[in-house]
């Protein structure tokens, strides 16, 4: 059963919930998803409701139509800002992602360019399409990116294969990116969807104080020198251990049954 959420519906984002994934999808095709300073705002509502919802347990965000997962902010917008400053103060869609405490998957159908490809790597697993495409192309119109492109780049594909995105603004394919560690699998365009809701389907079985442990364990993991994020690994193991549903996986795995996980 599929729930429909009124509230958190525009013309651009569409928010659908069912058997605990919620499905954010950016659709405005016409324009290759590219994000307007309304649609990231629309962005922070459907994450921020995720956030507080029991209800939900993983994400998948994917984009409308067959040629673009998001081709970033629409550029025609730019200039709408008084200042610089004020752009980079903007509610941004990247750090919406970002602030999701939920696993997300990105169901990358095509171009995932700029802000498209920051917002794909901010999430925790990327499925791409065969017909998908990969860029930082800032440079060619005379910036650089803004939503930690630099950083994701270099934690997924290292320093060398970074720079040669950076500083060339060129794609790379589908194919390439699951070589580098962009994307963990490629799929035929038909089966890009259906993948990634049946991987969300299987995160959201798991207990989910335990699946957002993880979540931010691994982000620890890249932040903090190694013995430090062993420690802190370690400090989450013992809360996880202290929950009910710690003890509900221990008596099911004795029982030999399904845990019933009810996030306490």
């Amino acid at each position: 059963m599929t729930t429909e959420l009124p509230l958190l519906q525009s013309s651009n984002v569409l928010f659908t919930v069912a058997d605990s994934v919620a499905v954010i999808t950016i659709s405005r095709p016409e324009k290759l998803n590219s994000v307007t300073a309304e649609m990231s705002d629309d962005l922070v509502r459907a994450v921020e409701w995720c956030n507080e919802s029991d209800g939900v347990r993983a994400v998948v965000l994917t984009g409308a139509g067959e040629r673009s997962f998001c081709a970033g902010s629409d550029i025609r917008e730019l200039d709408n800002y008084k200042t610089p400053f004020d752009f980079g103060n903007r509610r941004d869609y990247c750090d919406a992602i970002a602030a999701l405490r939920k696993p997300i998957i990105a169901a990358v159908n095509g171009y995932a360019f700029g802000g498209g490809l920051e917002t794909a790597l901010t999430c925790d697993i990327r499925i791409a399409s065969e017909t998908a495409s990969f860029a930082a192309p800032e440079i060619k119109l005379g910036w650089i990116g803004g939503g930690g492109m630099s950083s994701l780049l270099a934690h997924s594909i290292g320093s060398s294969n970074a720079a040669l995105m950076l500083m060339t603004g060129d794609p790379i394919s589908a194919a390439k990116a699951e070589a580098w560690g962009i994307a963990s699998e490629v799929v035929a365009p038909n089966e890009l969807l259906p993948r990634a809701i049946a991987l969300a389907k299987t995160i959201a079985s798991r207990p989910p104080i335990a699946a957002e442990t993880a979540k931010a364990n691994l982000h620890a993991a890249f932040n903090l020198p190694q013995d430090q994020a062993i420690r802190y690994e370690r400090d989450l193991q013992t809360i996880c251990l202290a929950t009910e549903d710690a003890a509900e996986g221990r008596a099911a795995f004795a029982e030999k049954r399904q845990g019933l996980y009810n996030r306490r």
